[in-house]
């Protein structure tokens, strides 16, 4: 591990040095006559086609290698490089956009707002990890993502999260999914990019507030294993939704488990599930009876959620910066504020209709009130599976991977022995051994 991070660094240290990937401007600045100076640019410009399916290209090898290296041959030190060119070159160098998981706004702003169009690279990279996702797991998070591989890189001694925490905090990437769905499809705001903490660091350049959240949550990634990606990705959701239905994932051992507990603490994200066989805790009719209940509570849960959140159209169109613009404007008028703002006095000099303004303010805020229905209804449903997850007692024989929320880090493997039978460190008989103490334990 200590060899690894000071290859880290080594390489951190050298892009750092390189310098950010600087985008030219494709037209002359204009010239003012003003005292206007215009700001500088704080994001990367829009990148030519040759670099774009440059981007594209090098993602999908990115994924096929990892998939490969993942599930086949099995190799977690090539799963590492993997990792650090994912954060060399998609994130340092092309200074994390594209990114996967910035990319659901894109498709929720080209399917729900008007004239939005999306670039075809941007649909590439929302596409190419969630078919990946249904055919090998979560690879994309092993290796690609230029968000875990900054988490992963510099992970040292991860805790342990308890149990019922990490249930509690699994619930919040599905609400900043459906805000950022929401805030992105009524064109209010890219909240999952704006409160990216990884994108400061990737850009070399922000304001004080953001690089401090940046590398508060970075120090935090040393001690907790990949919290980002456990306890916020909105992208994580829908690949954990497909890596359940995967054709192929990365297993614990490459052959039959001998249930020797020697992976139980051989995933640092908690995603080894143990073994649960034995007595039902509860008589079966019991246990059906609760689950009854739970199934007729999820219409309940959703229609609640929706009337809570739908109640709150006014709040959360206030993001919108046409709403903001007609509060300041009636606030003018009203004679409630003493100063005018940028944004006011451009609106008037334009010369369009207060009413006009206001009428698409009402508009705003009716999306919000149909689109909180619909988010307050799909966290109902979320609840509400997640209490009947907890209802039922699965029965397992041996130690398995969890394949929604496994990263397919490969990290895991060298707990079992079955994999050092593989690699010939130790033979078959010490095995079969251990597998005969184990049982009788």
């Amino acid at each position: 591990m200590k060899r690894s991070l000071s290859w880290f660094f080594t390489l951190l240290f050298l892009a750092a040095a390189i310098g950010p990937h600087l985008a030219q401007d494709r037209f002359p600045r204009p010239e003012f006559e003003s005292a206007y100076q215009r700001p500088l640019t704080t994001t990367p410009g829009p990148a030519g086609r040759i670099l774009e399916l440059l981007d594209v290209v090098l993602l999908a090898t990115a994924l096929g290698l990892t998939s490969f290296f993942a599930l086949k041959k099995r190799s977690r030190r090539a799963i590492f490089w993997l990792t650090v060119f994912s954060a060399l070159y998609f994130g340092f160098y092309r200074n994390g956009c594209v990114c996967a998981v910035g990319s659901i706004q894109n498709v929720s702003a080209a399917l729900f707002y008007p004239g939005y169009v999306m670039p075809l690279g941007v649909v590439a990279f929302f596409v190419l990890p969630l078919i990946f996702a249904l055919f090998f797991g979560r690879t994309f998070c092993a290796a690609v993502c230029p968000l875990g591989a900054m988490q992963d890189l510099v992970m040292l001694k991860p805790v342990k999260v308890p149990s019922w925490l990490s249930e509690v905090l699994s619930v919040v990437p599905y609400l900043y999914l459906g805000f950022g769905v929401l805030f992105a499809a009524t064109g209010a705001s890219f909240i999952i990019c704006k409160y990216d903490p990884f994108i400061s660091i990737y850009r070399m350049s922000d304001n004080f507030g953001a690089m401090l959240y940046s590398a508060g949550f970075v120090g935090l990634c040393v001690f907790v294993g990949r919290p980002y990606c456990r306890f916020l990705c909105p992208y994580g959701v829908l690949l954990g939704w497909l890596s359940t239905l995967s054709r192929k994932h990365v297993t614990i051992t490459p052959d039959e488990c001998v249930v020797c507990r020697l992976c139980e603490d051989g995933c640092d994200f908690g995603h080894i599930q143990k073994p649960v066989v034995g007595k039902i805790p509860e008589p079966r009719a019991q246990s059906t009876k609760r689950l009854s209940r739970l199934v007729l509570l999820i219409p309940v849960m959703m229609v609640a959620g929706g009337w809570a959140l739908s109640q709150m159209d006014v709040i959360f169109a206030r993001v919108h910066p046409q709403v903001q613009l007609a509060e300041e404007i009636v606030l003018e008028d009203a004679g409630l504020l003493s100063e005018t703002t940028l944004e006011t006095r451009t609106f008037r000099t334009a010369g369009t209709p207060t009413q006009e303004l206001l009428d698409e303010a009402l508009a705003i805020q009716k999306k919000f009130y149909f689109g909180g229905w619909l988010l307050g209804g799909f966290l109902g449903l979320v609840f509400g599976i997640k209490l009947i997850r907890l209802a039922v007692l699965p029965q397992r024989a041996e130690y398995e991977i969890d394949n929604t929320g496994c990263f397919s880090c490969s990290r895991c493997f060298m707990s079992c022995p079955n994999e050092h039978v593989r690699l010939g460190h130790i033979d078959k008989d010490w095995v079969l051994n251990l597998e005969e103490h184990a049982s009788k334990r």
